[in-house]
């Protein structure tokens, strides 16, 4: 779905979220959106989430959602080197992301947020694209380019043109490495033009 857009996926707009999300029909599948959207964390991960890793023992949100370590990405070098890179990344949960986790009931007899339907592991990562891509196409954007990492390098991007900067982006999306990070943002010709204003 990265349409002449040199590798990169698209970055979403508030419009196109709100139109994917509305495509989305299943409140679970929503939530995988919406974690998407709110914690730039990729897809991947998102769908290996225990319940534990979001919500307490008493069924209340998490105040930090965590990733285990094993289940993010790493640079593919050797399995030692690449299990000692990986860490666990915990992002503290945003207000508009507790609301609708406060709203959201997992399923009780699986460890799983995204179970699949036997419960007893979660949905794959090709399960959860196949949701995107339905919604994407729904929604009339399919043209765009838009593909499951869509919600992490608007999410970075979104970081970088608030003016937050580029060490504490690093820290909050677990990248180890700058150079890798800042591919993430894009930058327009008016964000260019804005900057030379600024002398």
């Amino acid at each position: 779905m990265k349409n002449d857009r040199e590798g990169q996926a698209a970055l979403l707009t508030h419009a196109d979220c709100s139109k994917i999300r509305t495509q989305i029909r299943s409140r679970k599948y929503k939530l995988l959106f919406d974690l998407g959207c709110y914690t730039g964390e990729r897809w991947g991960a998102l769908v290996q989430l225990r319940v534990s890793d979001v919500y307490a023992e008493d069924g209340a949100p998490r105040e930090y959602i965590n990733f285990r370590a094993r289940t993010r990405k790493a640079k593919p070098k050797s399995k030692a080197q690449d299990s000692a890179k990986r860490k666990n990344r915990q992002v503290p949960v945003h207000p508009v992301l507790r609301e609708i986790l406060l709203g959201y009931k997992p399923e009780l007899d699986s460890p799983w947020l995204f179970p699949c339907r036997e419960g007893d592991k979660p949905i794959g990562l090709r399960w959860a694209d196949a949701i995107l891509r339905a919604a994407v196409e729904k929604s009339g954007l399919s043209a765009k380019g838009i593909s499951t990492h869509s919600t992490r390098r608007t999410f970075i991007t979104n970081l970088a043109k608030k003016g937050i900067n580029l060490a504490t982006i690093k820290k909050i999306t677990g990248h180890t490495d700058l150079k890798v990070l800042s591919a993430y943002i894009e930058v327009s010709d008016d964000d260019v033009k804005s900057a030379i204003a600024t002398l």
